[in-house]
């Protein structure tokens, strides 16, 4: 199965996008996968779901949406490599055996990015019931030899983009009356991490926002969670 990220150039006009609605994920097929490794849960547990994980494409974020997906939620991937979200999108549809996965290249930092995926979803499934804001940057450095562009783009990553996603997708979530966001954090902050002066940083802001969100959208049917591994 050859991979069929949404967009062929980066952030086109969503209107242009041709998506079928039906292309959300078949639990008859995703439960007779031979690939499908054992599962506590229902495959039809996320069944007729649509997610949006933000640095899906690798790391846990891969892993998430490979989960998501194999408990039938149809879902989207964002990322800045194209070619990252090609592999992605392709190795778990074949491993899925079926299309499910769908790949759009976009940068977190950018509202306008975010604001245009949001258009995507409603324009193609008109709701959107879970939300992960993974995408994360990070690296190793001694405060003292770390730039303050460095610091910058660790925060914009981590705690702009959390927000960017989180904002752009409100009415999509609230609509949906009965949906979450789940804000992948660490535990490096908590106390002190030596060379992870951004990244401890970043997560903490980001530990803020979850909690605000948490506080303000509740009302809305939204829960706001965060999830920090390690």
């Amino acid at each position: 199965m050859t991979s069929r990220p949404i967009y062929d150039t980066p952030l086109s006009n969503p209107s242009d996008v041709s998506l079928p609605l039906s292309s959300t994920c078949s639990t008859t097929l995703l439960s007779s996968s031979a690939h499908s490794p054992r599962s506590p849960f229902r495959l039809d547990l996320f069944s007729q779901k649509i997610a949006l994980v933000t640095g899906g494409s690798s790391g846990i974020g891969l892993e998430i949406t490979r989960q998501l997906a194999l408990h039938g939620c149809t879902v989207l991937i964002c990322g800045r490599r194209q070619s990252v979200l090609d592999s992605a999108v392709e190795a778990l549809n074949n491993e899925l055996k079926h299309e499910c996965v769908y790949g759009v290249q976009a940068d977190v930092r950018s509202y306008i990015d975010a604001s245009k995926i949001a258009k995507l979803i409603e324009n193609k499934f008109n709701k959107l019931d879970i939300l992960i804001n993974c995408a994360a940057g990070n690296f190793l450095v001694a405060a003292e030899d770390l730039s303050s562009n460095g610091f910058r783009t660790v925060m914009e990553i981590d705690a702009l983009g959390t927000f960017n996603f989180s904002r752009a997708c409100f009415s999509l979530l609230k609509q949906s009356g009965n949906s979450c966001i789940i804000n992948i954090t660490a535990t490096l902050h908590r106390y002190a991490t030596w060379y992870q002066v951004h990244a401890s940083a970043a997560k903490a802001a980001v530990d803020s926002v979850t909690r605000s969100l948490a506080l303000e959208w509740g009302e809305f049917g939204i829960r706001v969670n965060g999830v920090a591994p390690g």
